[in-house]
């Protein structure tokens, strides 16, 4: 089978194109023919290695991918030949191997799709998607202020609507350029505003009276966690989910208690559990299949693109989610 790995930390130009063995679905497993694969930007953080962790090389990366049930193995029922599933491989202990054909996985892992869902949108509620509804989560709503960064990406896009189901009274948009924004107001943002333009905090404050936001959900991190302090009402959260660009230090921290203000940390894996899971997974799913839930797709990539793939998340030209298709 065709998979991209990477044998080297650099650019997007270390991935390359190799040949490697099908695995063969063990006892209790099934082998899935990739039809769609996520890319992710902290899979960019990992090529160049400045993510939390240095992977093994050589490393095919990819977490998430849906496809259709090819093979079973010893004691799985026959009959899930063709059914179409999703693979969430990162919260399975099989954190590699997605960017490739196949792959193999327990057969009481993968996730069945409603019939009116994409193969595409499938990949895109599995990281981003559980991301953003377990940040909705993560704070009651209801009648608040809330402000979403990289609200056009791809936890962004989901996110908006999802505050909003939650009960947010205000939901604020931050993204880069008025296309991004286009989409953001399209998603459910009462108000967009370009992170690019200086003093874009001030923004937010004239727009809530000089309340500010009551919760900011930051997933870019570096600069743009600053700015949101000034953003932040007092008495605020900030969630922080922007794992390796954690840049606030001890002056800030120390205002932000003089404000009263928290600090939550957002990490999605301990979050998760095999139930809930697959019933996290199924909510979503049938959200997207009724239209409740719009899926933004950024951008569909051959195997060979993948570098191309990587530039697009790191150059922040896309919108939504970023997939390849085998």
């Amino acid at each position: 089978m065709k998979a991209v790995q990477f044998s080297r930390f650099g650019g997007p130009e270390v991935l390359e194109i190799v040949e490697r063995p099908t695995p063969p679905p063990g006892p209790g497993e099934v082998l899935v023919r990739v039809r769609a694969a996520g890319v992710n930007y902290f899979e960019t953080l990992l090529r160049r290695d400045l993510y939390a962790v240095t992977p093994e090389l050589p490393m095919v990366p990819g977490v998430e991918v849906a496809g259709e049930i090819e093979a079973v193995g010893e004691g799985v029922d026959a009959a899930l030949h063709g059914v179409r599933v999703a693979v969430p491989m990162f919260a399975i202990g099989r954190p590699t191997g997605g960017y490739a054909e196949y792959v193999a996985a327990d057969a009481g892992s993968v996730v069945p799709l409603p019939d009116d869902l994409s193969f595409e949108d499938a990949v895109a509620l599995l990281v981003q998607g559980l991301s953003a509804l377990h940040l909705a989560r993560h704070s009651p709503l209801r009648g608040r202020t809330v402000l979403v960064t990289a609200a056009a990406g791809g936890v962004g896009s989901l996110l908006l609507p999802l505050a909003r189901r939650a009960g947010a009274e205000r939901v604020i948009a931050v993204a880069g350029g008025p296309e991004k924004l286009d989409v953001a107001r399209g998603l459910g943002a009462d108000l967009g505003i370009d992170y690019r333009e200086s003093g874009w905090a001030a923004r937010v404050q004239v727009a809530t009276g000089g309340l500010g936001a009551d919760i900011i959900y930051d997933t870019v991190g570096g600069a743009v966690t600053k700015a949101c302090l000034d953003a932040l009402a007092p008495g605020g959260e900030l969630v922080f989910g922007a794992l390796g660009r954690f840049e606030l230090g001890a002056a800030e921290l120390e205002g932000m208690i003089l404000q009263n203000q928290s600090l939550k940390g957002f990490a999605l894996l301990p979050l998760l559990t095999p139930e809930g899971l697959r019933t996290d997974l199924a909510e979503l799913f049938a959200l997207a299949a009724a239209g409740a839930l719009t899926v933004r797709q950024g951008g569909r990539y051959r195997l060979d693109q993948a570098a191309e793939a990587h530039r697009a998340l790191e150059s922040r030209r896309s919108t939504g989610k970023v997939v390849l298709i085998p």
